[in-house]
């Protein structure tokens, strides 16, 4: 049919998805409706019926009535119910999928796309659900498309609750460490994947636990390695409270800070949460005063200066201090002062 896109170019493709199809519907479905919605003859859909027998090991059902053959896969009584997804469910995870591209790299969005196809499979008209309606901004992002690997090992290694041995270059090293670590979580912030863990004993040597837990980035991950030693994860481990509790992704001790934000910046930050305990006091026609829990002296010097002159700290003093050395040297670095 000219100008139809066709879903299913390859006979491979027309297998999986009548296979799906019938699989997770658990309906009948005659020979007419098929060859009509696969856009192919009702001689395909006999051989693909057949293939499926071959190659899935499953028993495909035919019935008649009158002129029409029927074609089903019955469900085992202890298989999982079906559960056919919806179109508005499919966008969703459509538009999941493509905001997170970046992050994802090509193999796991590869892998996202081939699940999102599968499930569409199951819609009458599910080629509409793929209409390119979301994106992503990708401008000084991390090309994550080498380290597919190393998030299933990662994801792995978690539901198996077992210790990873490590190669990491860490941000400016010139060489690659190894070491062991418990994985607990991946999550990303601003654009970056991060892996949550907490360092495990390197056999042979002895081990003191770090105030700390380790904060490592993916990308810097080189190879992981699953070792046969099981670990169990902290007790009421709450990775809300431990990393949205305050501002700042690198964990030092907690600081109260207050912030006053002018023009623009005052709206800008008034829209956002920046902390679970901040709070926001309107100081006039167009400023605000924001008060929040902190635990990272680099990041919130480096925040406040982003915001240029519509930001000033106003506590705690010493990072006070800290600022005005910052922007000193950065006024020296431009030539400003001498």
């Amino acid at each position: 049919m000219a100008g139809k896109r066709d879903l299913y170019r390859s006979y491979g493709q027309k297998l999986m998805s009548l296979f799906v199809r019938l699989m997770f519907t658990g309906e009948r479905h005659s020979l007419t409706d098929l060859s009509r919605s696969m856009d192919c003859s009702k001689q395909t859909i006999i051989r693909l019926m057949n293939d499926i027998r071959m190659a899935y090991g499953v028993e495909v059902e035919e019935s008649t009535e009158g002129n029409r053959k029927y074609y089903r896969i019955r469900r085992k009584a202890n298989a999982l119910p079906a559960s056919p997804i919806t179109e508005q469910e499919l966008r969703t995870l459509q538009m999941c999928r493509d905001f997170t591209e970046h992050l994802l790299g090509k193999p796991l969005y590869e892998e996202a796309t081939r699940a999102l196809l599968k499930s569409r499979s199951l819609l009458p008209e599910g080629d509409k659900v793929f209409a390119c309606h979301f994106t992503a901004f990708r401008s000084g992002t991390i090309n994550y498309t080498s380290r597919d690997q190393v998030i299933h090992l990662l994801v792995e290694a978690m539901n198996k609750k077992v210790i990873c041995r490590l190669a990491y270059r860490a941000l400016g090293g010139k060489s690659v460490k190894a070491f062991y670590i418990k994985p607990l979580k991946l999550f990303s912030y601003r654009d970056t994947v991060y892996l949550h863990a907490q360092l495990a004993r390197t056999p042979g040597k002895s081990y003191r636990s770090p105030k700390f837990d380790p904060l490592l980035t993916v990308h810097r991950i080189e190879t992981v390695e699953l070792t046969d030693r099981n670990f169990t994860p902290p007790e009421n481990f709450d990775f809300e409270k431990i990393f949205n509790r305050s501002f700042g992704i690198m964990k030092d001790e907690n600081f109260t800070a207050d912030v006053e934000f002018t023009g623009w910046a005052a709206s800008y930050v008034a829209e956002r949460t920046w902390s679970s305990d901040q709070e926001i006091k309107k100081t006039g026609n167009n400023s605000i005063l924001l008060s929040f829990s902190a635990a990272s002296e680099t990041e919130l010097i480096a925040w406040v200066l982003s915001f240029g002159v519509e930001a000033r700290l106003i506590k705690p003093a010493w990072l006070v201090k800290e600022m005005k050395a910052n922007i000193l040297n950065l006024a020296k670095r431009y030539g400003a002062v001498k």
